[in-house]
Formats: structure tokens, C-alpha cells, sequence
């Protein structure tokens, strides 16, 4: 059957959010959002962490309203938490006082349902999700990947239309995550759920094309959808397959493009201070540039075949990679990263001179450290407390990339040698020439 001929279940019509700065003025989230979820139909949603993926689970679930649009559910607009939507959580989220059958129960609860029912359909579940014989355990009695089974089975006993999943594997250890998405898949592909639909958020490449049907990829600040990818693999698929990792490439390229593209127009944007930092040690930095200037990469990396080789995660590649690409030690090239002259000169060097070079480039390239440096040296006192600077990063940036960019610039100035700060009284300071 043709898509367009399958039913809508879940349509996001110009979905818009927005939070309020502290100076009362709209900081967009997420940006002109469009989405048709179908019948029969696996959908991803797939970007780094602030990309706005879960807000608009939240949204698609009817948990949180948006500043603008509408949703469609079953082609009624939705207005707070609909019958027929289940949800499944990163978290486990169990009652630790209920046994594994009490805890599917409560999913059942607000139903009205007879004892009776209620009973046979939670066996039913936890029959299906592969917890049979685990029914009077108690959550602190079972691994990860059965408490995360229990929290399948609770969202599924309710007989859901519409199933979301807000990142149900990212808890789990490789190996019982992979089977745990491999039970699901075969569930669902020998239509053995209720499910009509399912919309999946996550941070895993490989995951989104295993599962998905189409996935959406997003961009942030504020979260948009850089691109829509059909993954027309037929299941059960393999990840050694030449069009599973075509399909791989093309969105590292997607991400890499976007994130250069977010650089530039964020570096240019209230002189740079608008430009989140992200989650990168100076550490991982250092390991990322060593690793990328030996062998078998001599200075260039296909980024998915780098994560696959080390079991990375984009939210843990992407943030170090775009730290290297904001401070020119290397640059994104086509989903590849690629060492500069000057990350090869840091690779080279001793611990002085890689500090010497961290710090000029900080100076050139991080605007935030920059100004921090600046205020410092204006200063009679040379010192200043964190929340001057918090305070301007909050008109820009929401608060926690504001508290996320201000700690990424604390940590790489401590490194360069830039400035101090002291944790208890929260205070920068620098000691001036010849003091």
C-alpha cells in the first residue's frame, strides 16, 4: 500500500516552542516542525542532546504544550494526555514497592477495569516481552534490561495506537540493548504488538537505521529538521550491509554539515557569545587528535566507521569533534574529521607548548574565553563572580547551555592557563604581569 494512502496517526503541524530568557523575551527550542506519522510506521527522531528530541516527544505525547501549532492525533487535535498513547522512558521509572505484575497493573488503573481483565491482560504483556516467570520479583531483584522490559510491558498492556520512546535503550550495556531491540523488532515486525505507530527518539546512528522506517534528522539551536531519510532495508537488517552503512554516511555528513553550518552562524551571532560550548574535556581532545593522527587514520577519519570502531555514540564523538572543528585543531570534511596544521603541531608538541597553542587558540576562536580574559584584565581587582558572566550567557542561550558553556569555558581556561577559579566562592581571577 502507497504511504499517502496508510492513515495518519500523529500529525505536528508548524510546531513551535519556546521558553521565556530571564529578561521575559522568547528563547526558541524548536522551529517550524512538521511530521506525519503513519500506520504500520517506525519514525526516528535523531540529533545530538539539545536538539530539542525529547521536548517534542513531550509534545507529540501531549505532556507539554507548544508555543505555536497544533497536533493531530487520530486527526483530533490533541489537548493533554491522550487514551491509546503509551510512553517509554530512558529511565526504568518503576515502583520499587510493587512486584513486577503489580507494576504493569498500574498502567492499567485509570482504565476502570476489572480485577479480572486487568490481571489477564498484565500476564498477557509480561508474557509477551519475554517476563513470564518474573511476575512477583521486585525491580531491585532484575538487571537493566528486564526492568526496561517491565517498563515495555506496562506501556504495552494499555493496547497503544501510538507508542513513543524517548531513547529506551541508552541505559542499557551494548550487548542487552541489542537484544532488547532485537525482541522489540521481532515483536513488532511479526505484528504481534497492538501498536498502530511508533515514534522513536535518539542519539544512535546505527539504532534510528536498524529500526526505523524514516527518520528524521535535527538540527538545534533552535531544533529544526535538517533532513528526512527513508530506510527502505527490509528486516532483520545488517549493519555490515553496503546500503545500511550508505545510509550511516550520509547522515554523519548531514550532522557534520549542520554543525559547521551552526558554528558559523552562531560565531557571528552578539559577537560569539551566543555560541553554546560543547561537552569536551581537554583530555578527550587530546585522546581524539592523538588517535586521529595515527594509524590506520593518518590525519583523516570517516566519522562512522571511527564510532562503529570505537563503539561511540554521537553525543559521545560529536561533542569532542566539534570542540577540535570550534578551535580549528580540526575540521569537519563530508562526515569525516580532518587534523589542521595546528592539531598536528598539538599532537607533536610537549605538555608547555600544547598549552601555549590551547591557549592562542582559545584566544582567536572562543569568543566567551576571550571576554572572561578581558573583563579580568579591566578589573581593578582582576577577579569577577561566575554569575557575571552567567547573566549573559542566559540572554542568549537557555539555562542549562548557558551553565553547560560557561563550565566548557571554565574548564579549557583553567587548562590555558587563561585565568583560576575557585569552586567555593565561585570567583575568576587572574594574577597580572609582574604581579
Amino acid at each position: 500500500m502507497a504511504e499517502s494512502n496508510l492513515k495518519p496517526v500523529l500529525e505536528l503541524q508548524h510546531i513551535c516552542k519556546a521558553f521565556a530568557k530571564p529578561s521575559g523575551e522568547p528563547l526558541a527550542v524548536l522551529s517550524e516542525i512538521n511530521i506525519c506519522l503513519r500506520e504500520g510506521e517506525i519514525l526516528g527522531l535523531l540529533g545530538r542532546s539539545g536538539s530539542g528530541k525529547s521536548t517534542l516527544l513531550r509534545i507529540a505525547g501531549g505532556l507539554i504544550k507548544p508555543t505555536e501549532g497544533q497536533v493531530l492525533y487520530r486527526a483530533a487535535p490533541l489537548d493533554g494526555p491522550a487514551e491509546g498513547i503509551a510512553i517509554v522512558f530512558q529511565t526504568f521509572a518503576l515502583f520499587p514497592w510493587l512486584t513486577v505484575l503489580e507494576n504493569v497493573e498500574a498502567g492499567l488503573d485509570a482504565l476502570g477495569l476489572g480485577h479480572a481483565e486487568i490481571r489477564a491482560r498484565a500476564m498477557q504483556a509480561i508474557d509477551l516481552i519475554g517476563l513470564d516467570g518474573f511476575q512477583s520479583a521486585y525491580p531491585r531483584e532484575l538487571s537493566g534490561g528486564m526492568r526496561q522490559r517491565v517498563g515495555f510491558a506496562r506501556a504495552i498492556v494499555i493496547n497503544p495506537v501510538l507508542l513513543l520512546m524517548d531513547e529506551p535503550f541508552s541505559a542499557l550495556d551494548v550487548l542487552t540493548a541489542e537484544t532488547l531491540r532485537t525482541d522489540f523488532l521481532d515483536l513488532w515486525t511479526e505484528h504481534l504488538l497492538p501498536t498502530k505507530s511508533v515514534l522513536m527518539v535518539t542519539h544512535n546512528i546505527e539504532e534510528a537505521v536498524q529500526m526505523c522506517d524514516k527518520i528524521l534528522v535535527l538540527s538545534s539551536n533552535p531544533g529544526r529538521i535538517a533532513a528526512e531519510i527513508p530506510v527502505p532495508l527490509p528486516h532483520p537488517r545488517d549493519r555490515l550491509d553496503e546500503e545500511f552503512r550508505a545510509i550511516v554516511d550520509e547522515i554523519y555528513s548531514i550532522l557534520t554539515a549542520r554543525t559547521v553550518e551552526s558554528i558559523g552562524a552562531l560565531s557571528r551571532a552578539h559577537g560569539g557569545l551566543a555560541q553554546p560550548l560543547p561537552r569536551a574535556s581537554v583530555n578527550k581532545m587530546s585522546g581524539l587528535l592523538e588517535t586521529l593522527a595515527a594509524q590506520p587514520y593518518d590525519g583523516r577519519a570517516n566519522l562512522a566507521e571511527f564510532a562503529r570502531s570505537h563503539r561511540m555514540e554521537i553525543d559521545d564523538l560529536f561533542p569532542s569533534a566539534e570542540a577540535l572543528h570550534m578551535l580549528e585543531f580540526a575540521e569537519f570534511d563530508d562526515g569525516a574529521l580532518k587534523l589542521t596544521a595546528a592539531g598536528r603541531a598539538f599532537v607533536q608538541s610537549g605538555t608547555d607548548e600544547r598549552k601555549r597553542l590551547f591557549k592562542e587558540h582559545l584566544l582567536r576562536f572562543v569568543p566567551l574565553t576571550a571576554h572572561i580574559r578581558r573583563v579580568l584584565e579591566e578589573r581593578e581587582s582582576h577577579a569577577a563572580p561566575s554569575t557575571r558572566f552567567e547573566i549573559e550567557l542566559e540572554d542568549h542561550l537557555t539555562a542549562a547551555d548557558a551553565e553547560q558553556t560557561l563550565r566548557a569555558a571554565t574548564a579549557w581556561g583553567r587548562y590555558a592557563e587563561l585565568f583560576t577559579y575557585d569552586d567555593q566562592t565561585r570567583l575568576f581571577s587572574i594574577i597580572p604581569a609582574g604581579g
